[in-house]
């Protein structure tokens, strides 16, 4: 389990985190979402023990995790930028990460690029941006690490690699302790993979949820209402969280569960109503709008 007290972060006049507190449990797929200069990848440097806080605690497993070698056996962190020896190829990184992880499996390793389809003797800096970050992935699944910290994981994947890496965590995940923390700015790469979620902006978590019950909890229901007294006191009765008339049709975004919201409109005798699928970017637009932000001003 990482719990995050109180941490903060400058770096001259830039305020890069503030005051978080937060856990994130372990054997979980975690998805980091926030805009470019939200503080993300400052957030991961930290928690891998890369950066220390100017205040607050990191500990990984009940361990403090800067400068602590035994907890950063069970990290690896990979940055958005891969790092690659200068001339090597993913045979010579292959060895290098075998010398640096004690469970580094070289096997599984070598399966993993075939199947995606890397030359393993052609060197590293004549590859794609999408086939680095491929490396990069592979890399830092095979460390076996207990905790693989991930900044801005998809960029640069086109959409077939993009669910293969996606189907690699999955897998990862139900046969060994592993927990993937993947940071991004891109509400839709995280929104079929990760079981919890938490929005980090200017600095600061805004909140952190389980997606499956932000999912649960979140509807958005269209109805065509009888009269505007109806209307008036549909919207005082439910947990209104967004509202949208376009002619007669209302559009609600409201708490509760889907039930609960077309029993609440159904007493109306309306002429029409339905509930609608919620994306994840709906339900954190809904969310954050709650909270006094627009996420649409900084995130995409």
């Amino acid at each position: 389990m990482i719990k995050v007290n109180d941490v903060s972060k400058k770096f001259h006049e830039i305020q890069a985190l503030d005051s978080v507190t937060t856990s994130i449990q372990e054997g979980h797929i975690f998805g980091l979402l926030g805009s470019n200069g939200a503080g993300k990848s400052t957030f991961l440097r930290i928690l891998s023990g890369v950066l220390k806080p100017d205040s607050g605690t990191v500990f990984i497993d009940e361990m403090p995790v800067f400068e602590n070698p035994k907890a950063k056996s069970e990290i690896c962190f990979l940055a958005d930028t891969a790092y690659f020896l200068p001339n090597a190829t993913p045979a010579v990184m292959r060895d290098y990460y075998a010398e640096l992880y004690e469970k580094f499996d070289k096997e599984e390793f070598n399966h993993l690029a075939e199947k995606f389809h890397i030359d393993m003797k052609r060197r590293i800096t004549t590859l794609s941006k999408g086939m680095k970050k491929q490396l990069s992935v592979l890399l830092g699944t095979c460390t076996k690490t207990k905790y693989l910290f991930c900044d801005e994981t998809f960029d640069g994947l086109d959409p077939v690699m993009r669910q293969a890496v996606k189907s690699l965590f999955a897998s990862e995940v139900m046969e060994r302790e592993f927990t993937p923390v993947i940071a991004s700015h891109n509400l839709r790469e995280l929104e079929d993979i990760c079981d919890h979620v938490g929005l980090l902006h200017q600095g600061g978590i805004l909140f952190m949820k389980d997606l499956e019950e932000m999912k649960f909890h979140i509807h958005k229901v269209q109805c065509v209402l009888n009269n505007s007294l109806d209307e008036e006191e549909v919207l005082k009765e439910l947990d209104v969280l967004q509202t949208e008339k376009r002619g007669s049709l209302l559009t609600i975004v409201a708490r509760g569960t889907s039930m609960e919201i077309l029993d609440c409109i159904e007493s109306r005798k309306p002429l029409f109503a339905e509930v609608l699928p919620l994306s994840l970017e709906e339900i954190f637009i809904s969310e954050t709008e709650v909270a006094g932000y627009g996420i649409t001003d900084f995130l995409y």
